[in-house]
């Protein structure tokens, strides 16, 4: 008997119970390390990025973007965002966490909204941003 394929069929059986568990983890927990995962690393585990590197902070801010015409658009569609091998679902589900643990307000993204949002992007990111910040009211300026 072959000892080599009772191993491979164990590692097998391994991989797809911790992708089950995965899949079934709570939304989240799952957009939390979503977010550890896909946006701390430039953003910080806290959210306040490091903006004399041009990595913008969210904490506080997020809210002023979703208060501007535009600005909720901008949000689902920055490179993060778009070059993310997330899917809309759960871009949503982590857009729908991130926002109220930085801004305090839920946004409700759905996954058909980020699906439509994710197929058009701002050919110059930080030129819309500019434009976004400038319509805020000064107090609520980044």
């Amino acid at each position: 008997m072959n000892r080599a394929k009772p191993a491979g069929m164990a590692l097998a059986a391994a991989m797809v119970l911790a992708v089950s568990a995965a899949s079934a983890e709570p939304g989240d927990a799952r957009a939390r390390r979503n977010y550890t995962l896909h946006c701390a690393g430039c953003h910080l585990p806290d959210g306040s990025g490091a903006p004399e590197q041009g990595v913008p902070a969210m904490r506080g801010v997020l809210i002023a973007f979703q208060k501007v015409p535009g600005g909720r658009d901008y949000l689902a569609q920055v490179p993060g965002v778009m070059n993310s091998g997330l899917s809309d679902y759960e871009i949503a589900e982590l857009m729908n966490w991130l926002i109220p643990q930085m801004a305090g307000q839920p946004p409700a993204y759905s996954a058909a909204e980020i699906a439509r949002l994710r197929a058009s992007r701002p050919v110059d990111i930080v030129a819309a941003r500019m434009q976004l910040i400038e319509k805020m009211p000064t107090d609520r300026r980044p």
